[in-house]
């Protein structure tokens, strides 16, 4: 087992900022069409851990991290998944993470120029560990820094010094002090 850490794009915050789309923190967590670098490389058993966009006035935080159960091809995620089909909320931002549309092209809410590239390894996780409640997420903002730096044996002075552009690797020990973590913060404010 190994891992993988990075950033969703500023912004993006469950709380304060934009809507996390992708990946997808729920029921049957996924990543779909974000990081084709990261997804091709996941193979199960391996962990995915994401942190919050930058926003201002408050500090990032790990979101959650679940574990890779099996990639599939974004036509085969259309079929299992519907609930994660692109989709406008009722405040006009994207949801979903499943960018093809019922005929297999895509979709007219995906504004990437890559689709090909991004339709394969669709990840479908399991054993997903997130901070949802505002009391979860207000100590993880204030947790996120010290933690990253003590697992990560870095002393940068930001999540984006700490795990930078592309992300970074997670051993199988740091990926477990991760999910330690997280599973504290959670018995903590329950």
């Amino acid at each position: 087992m190994v891992g993988k850490i990075f950033i969703t794009r500023t912004g993006y915050d469950p709380q304060l900022g934009k809507h996390v789309k992708d990946p997808y923190l729920g029921d049957t967590p996924s990543l779909g069409a974000c990081r084709p670098d990261i997804r091709r490389r996941l193979v199960p058993g391996d962990h995915i851990f994401v942190i919050s966009g930058k926003v201002p006035d408050a500090n990032q935080f790990v979101m959650g991290g679940f574990e890779v159960q099996s990639t599939i091809d974004a036509r085969e995620a259309y079929r299992l998944f519907p609930d994660q089909r692109l989709r406008l909320r009722e405040d006009g931002q994207v949801s979903g993470n499943i960018i093809v549309n019922s005929n297999g092209k895509q979709h007219r809410l995906d504004d990437h120029h890559s689709f090909d590239r991004r339709t394969a390894n669709y990840v479908v996780g399991k054993n997903l560990i997130s901070l949802v409640t505002p009391e979860e997420i207000a100590l993880g903002r204030k947790q996120t820094l010290g933690v990253l730096r003590d697992i990560l044996q870095n002393s940068g002075a930001s999540p984006w010094e700490l795990v930078g552009r592309w992300g970074t690797e997670l051993t199988e020990d740091q990926v477990l002090q991760l999910r330690e973590w997280l599973a504290s913060i959670k018995k903590t404010c329950s």
